[in-house]
């Protein structure tokens, strides 16, 4: 697993708008077609409808069918094109509707894509950014809603982004755009618009009301391998990503726990210093994740923090995910690690 020293984030001095997920992913993609005449875009229903949630509309318009454009219904096809694209000399960056799509695709992206760099000593690259749409939280059911990310983990050649905040959204998009290596960009549908605390009785507020909804204009890139601190505290280390961010903040600040969070933003390459770090200071971890329990990313998290902390443990380390059964569609609010199990796990870890 790659490990990344650590990188200022490069911003300038810009004004900054209120944008949700899907405007900041849009803005991304937009400001990279303009960058750079070899970006693409390309998948089903992108180009003229703008995307199942809208995150490339008008794009189409802006800059020509020939940059940004529909495909067929073929995810095997979608990626080998673009495979073929990256050693060609382009920068494609393929939308998969959903992530439980993506599995006709495997082929291309585990045996392609993930080895182009590697099995051609370094003369041909594969530098494409895979776009999906992830998790649940909308009632999608079993083939809408599913947290693949681990799969995409386990494969040697490939980085994985999940973002949980608008900002975070369009500098990681930009810097995987940039990347030379094919990247998977994960993105938390559940919190497109808002951002998710797990009372499922009450709307999600818009990002608008966010701090991390103040996105920079213009070009910035947050590198890869740079895990974000949300919050500093010192009972606790809490590892997480994605829609699961907001759902701790909303558990620890509600029980007026002083934990340390921190979002990975990147599973590969991961920043394991600042996990490190924290767990020093804090000696209890709880990694939390949406996906399903059994070789999770989750089990990855404990391993290195086994392997990296354990002097430094003062209780066994808790994990809260999701179920190991097929995604449910009527049960799906008890499926997703809410208030009440990462609560309890959160007890436990204060008990010890």
């Amino acid at each position: 697993m790659t490990v990344l020293e650590e990188e200022p984030v490069t911003l300038h001095d810009a004004p900054v708008r209120r944008l949700n997920m899907i405007e900041a992913i849009n803005d991304a993609l937009d400001i990279m077609l303009a960058r750079d005449p070899d970006v693409v875009i390309m998948g089903e229903d992108v180009g003229y409808f703008g995307g199942v949630f809208r995150a490339t509309a008008g794009l189409q318009k802006k800059h020509g069918k020939t940059r940004v454009f529909d495909t067929p219904i073929s995810e095997c096809g979608i990626i080998g094109v673009a495979v073929g694209m990256g050693a060609y000399g382009l920068r494609p960056v393929p939308e998969i509707q959903f992530a439980d799509y993506i599995y006709p695709g495997l082929d291309q992206l585990v045996s392609e894509a993930a080895r182009m760099r590697y099995r051609s000593a370094g003369e041909f690259i594969s530098p494409m950014t895979v776009r999906s749409p992830f998790g649940g939280g909308i009632f999608g059911g079993q083939t809408h809603s599913q947290s693949p990310e681990a799969l995409f983990t386990h494969v040697s050649g490939l980085k994985t982004v999940i973002p949980s905040t608008p900002h975070d959204a369009k500098g990681l998009l930009i810097a995987a755009i940039e990347d030379n290596d094919p990247v998977i960009f994960f993105e938390p549908k559940r919190i497109y618009n808002g951002p998710f605390t797990g009372n499922y009785d009450k709307p999600v507020e818009p990002w608008s009301k966010h701090p991390d909804s103040a996105v920079p204009e213009g070009y910035y890139r947050i590198p890869l391998g740079k895990a974000r601190i949300v919050r500093e505290g010192s009972a606790m280390t809490v590892l997480a990503y994605g829609t699961m961010i907001h759902v701790a903040e909303a558990v620890l600040a509600a029980k007026g726990v002083d934990a340390e969070i921190i979002d990975l933003r990147t599973l590969v390459p991961i920043d394991i210093g600042a996990v490190e770090k924290s767990v020093q200071k804090t000696g209890k971890v709880l990694v939390i994740h949406e996906a399903t329990r059994t070789s999770g990313f989750g089990a990855e998290l404990v391993a290195l923090v086994q392997e990296r902390c354990f002097y430094h443990l003062e209780a066994p380390i808790e994990r809260v995910t999701g179920f190991d059964t097929p995604y449910p569609h009527s049960l799906e609010w008890a499926y997703f690690p809410g208030p009440v199990r990462i609560g309890e796990a959160v007890d436990r870890l204060l008990r010890n």
